[in-house]
């Protein structure tokens, strides 16, 4: 099997992570990484194991299941197969002094687990390292961004028109784009960092359903399916003439995803106040692109355009009544969700060859969600759209 990752292009990875833990922790020994996409982006695998890291940039990849697979897959010399973490420290030794580990994902079992067989002198995170060096995409993640982008333009513009029909259910038209999706290229999932999470499509709603409040952080809303599965679409909500339609989905190519929100109008010109607002968001994410340079401050970033904006236009303003959202824009990558976010408390500049979805939105009561959101390369020219940019509401 041809390897999906260069060696050299996991020894850059590598050897910018070490440069950075040597930053933040001077003392670091060892770095145990366990999570599924995180392994991927160092190893060219994704498997049930454990990479560790040595301070001296050495690497060893301990892999439970499948060990097979990984040998195919991973270009890295050193796979190892493992039952247990036991395997691994008979072969490093038990004592892995001060490590770095995943406290976001790394659960209370699981530390029981690795303290059996492991002794810490001190334990850091190294969460903010691995994120904020995904942030930065080499040239082969640009690559795949990019296609990522085309396609899901491509789809939203030409593939999702064709589907619409009066009578079909929210639920209908999910379960058909997610077929049209994945025979046009789409990877089948959607992963999102908060709490690992895996999905298929994104959120789609008729009219009034995409103001529904949800869990999920972000500006539009969906009843779902029922209050157990508060996802996928609404069997009963039946498209008719004069509906707006959401579509906020994700796309993905051999890992790596782009974000893209594409409004349409069933049967009829929407209300031209209904348009004006939505050509408002469109402004604001092309204003928001201008921006989107090397060391520009995203908490700058966000300041400036929501001080141009008025209360009027505020009210509901990436979200609806008291479900609003506090960012208009984050990172995407590996995971939909990736550092930097466009919002408060984000202060570490930009830097060239991010990738940033920027997604200015607003509820309109009785109506539904309008605004864009499209992906961007940071440039010293600004925002670099890869996916077709803000459009104006479609009428199918």
């Amino acid at each position: 099997m041809k390897k999906e990752l260069e060696l050299n292009e996991l020894e850059e990875r590598i050897k910018k992570f070490c440069r950075s833990a040597d930053k933040a922790h001077p003392q670091w020994d060892n770095a145990l990484i366990l999570s599924k996409v995180n392994q991927y982006y160092f190893t060219g695998t994704m498997q049930d194991g454990m990479l560790l890291i040595k301070r001296d940039g050495t690497v060893s990849y301990y892999v439970r299941r499948s060990y097979e697979r990984a040998l195919d897959e991973s270009p890295l010399p050193h796979i190892y197969p493992m039952e247990s973490y036991r395997n691994a420290a008979e072969r490093e030794g038990k004592d892995l002094g001060y490590v770095l580990l995943e406290k976001e994902t790394v659960t209370l079992a699981i530390m029981d687990r690795l303290k059996k067989h492991f002794t810490f002198k001190n334990i850091g995170s190294l969460d903010p390292l691995v994120l904020s060096l995904r942030a930065v995409k080499s040239p082969y993640e640009i690559r795949l961004i990019r296609e990522s982008g085309k396609k899901h333009h491509e789809f939203l513009m030409e593939v999702v028109p064709s589907l619409l029909r009066e009578g079909m259910s929210e639920a209908d038209l999910t379960a058909e784009i997610y077929e049209k999706m994945v025979k046009h290229g789409h990877q089948g999932v959607c992963r999102f960092n908060m709490f690992q999470t895996e999905i298929a499509v994104g959120q789609i709603g008729f009219g009034e359903s995409s103001l529904y409040p949800t869990s999920f952080d972000g500006p539009g809303g969906a009843y779902g399916m029922y209050p157990a599965v508060p996802l996928v679409g609404s069997r009963e909500r039946k498209l008719k003439k004069g509906d707006l339609v959401f579509v906020d989905i994700a796309y993905g190519v051999r890992g790596y995803h782009s974000d893209k929100t594409q409004v349409y109008s069933f049967g009829a010109e929407p209300p031209m106040e209904v348009i004006q607002i939505h050509r408002k968001c469109i402004d604001i994410q092309k204003r928001l692109a201008e921006l989107l340079k090397p060391n520009a401050i995203p908490s700058e970033i966000y300041r400036t355009v929501i001080g141009d904006l008025d209360n009027g236009f505020m009210e509901n303003f990436m979200g609806f009544g008291k479900r609003r959202v506090k960012f208009l824009g984050h990172g995407i990558g590996l995971h939909v969700d990736e550092p930097p976010v466009i919002a408060e408390g984000f202060d570490q500049p930009l830097e060239e060859n991010m990738v940033i979805a920027l997604e200015p939105k607003k509820g309109i009561a009785g109506i539904g969600m309008v605004g864009v959101e499209d992906t961007y390369i940071v440039s010293p020219h600004g925002g670099e759209c890869i996916t077709g940019g803000g459009k104006d509401i479609i009428v199918v």
